[in-house]
């Protein structure tokens, strides 16, 4: 077996690893399994899945000699191993269970578009371009994606949230658990949002040294600024107590999709000086 043979299999252990999660963790919700089923899930299925995608990281770091955010292909298990840590983090210290069927299923999409629709010259190692040959690679792109999945974990909790409200408005139950969605997607926002001023700063530093200029207003650059206006928009309203929290809600429902257009919409342009990064 080649590599690629041996990442293939990986990969689609990965994405089996999260379909499965994804898959028990709906049916208990929607139909709820035996209690020993469901603490298993409960205690081993964040920790599994963990494993998988970290030893595919790994595997393919060790294969290539640098650390895998070269392309969107390698981005994409990166950005889910983000999330399946946030996961961990989540179970381990705010005990709620509504994020699993968020973040597992957002994780399978993205390792189903990484594995089954990415062509696969983008599978394949090849020799950095030398625009990537440089120690901004890590502390930009790591900065970046990890500031992603802050904030994509916020936005999830904040559109929740608004889901909630609505939903216990008309049972017109009182209950604390829209508020403490609400305060989840403020504190991953909030840890979000640093790092993505972080990673637009070390942007413009790298771009500098490998093109002679801060910004050129490239796609990506302009909607990663888009991107921060938009959260920096949430914490407008949010510290605002006048306005009540749907507004600020609202707004990070809408970056969530502001993210994504930064993220992948961009890359199908296929125009800009990130293009070494993009699908077409």
């Amino acid at each position: 077996m080649n590599f690629l043979q041996i990442e293939n299999f990986f990969t689609n252990l990965t994405f089996f690893s999260f379909f499965s999660t994804s898959l028990i963790i709906w049916i208990n919700k929607i139909f709820l399994i035996p209690l020993t089923i469901k603490k298993l899930v409960k205690n081993y299925s964040s920790k599994i899945n963990f494993f998988f995608i970290t030893f595919l990281l790994i595997f393919r770091w060790v294969n290539s000699h640098h650390f895998p955010l070269t392309n969107l292909y390698e981005s994409l298990f990166f950005l889910s191993w983000c999330l399946t840590t946030a996961q961990i983090l989540i179970e381990t210290k705010f005990q709620t269970e509504i994020s699993s069927i968020l973040i597992f299923s957002l994780c399978l999409l993205l390792t189903a578009f990484s594995n089954f629709f990415l062509p696969i010259e983008m599978k394949e190692i090849t020799p950095l371009v030398p625009a990537l040959k440089s120690n901004w690679l890590f502390m930009h792109v790591s900065v970046i994606l990890i500031s992603y999945a802050c904030l994509i974990i916020g936005c999830l909790f904040a559109f929740m949230f608004l889901i909630l409200k609505i939903f216990y408005k008309k049972s017109q139950e009182i209950t604390k658990i829209p508020i403490e969605i609400n305060n989840l997607s403020y504190k991953f926002i909030g840890f979000g949002f640093p790092l993505l001023t972080l990673g637009i700063i070390s942007g413009a530093v790298w771009a500098n040294q490998a093109w002679g200029s801060y910004w050129s207003w490239d796609p990506k650059e302009t909607w990663a600024l888009i991107t921060w206006i938009i959260f920096a928009m949430y914490f407008h309203i949010r510290l605002q107590s006048k306005i009540a929290p749907e507004f600020s809600a609202l707004i990070a429902s809408f970056g969530f999709i502001v993210i994504w257009i930064c993220y992948l919409g961009v890359n199908l342009l296929g125009k800009g000086l990130h293009s070494y990064g993009w699908w077409i």
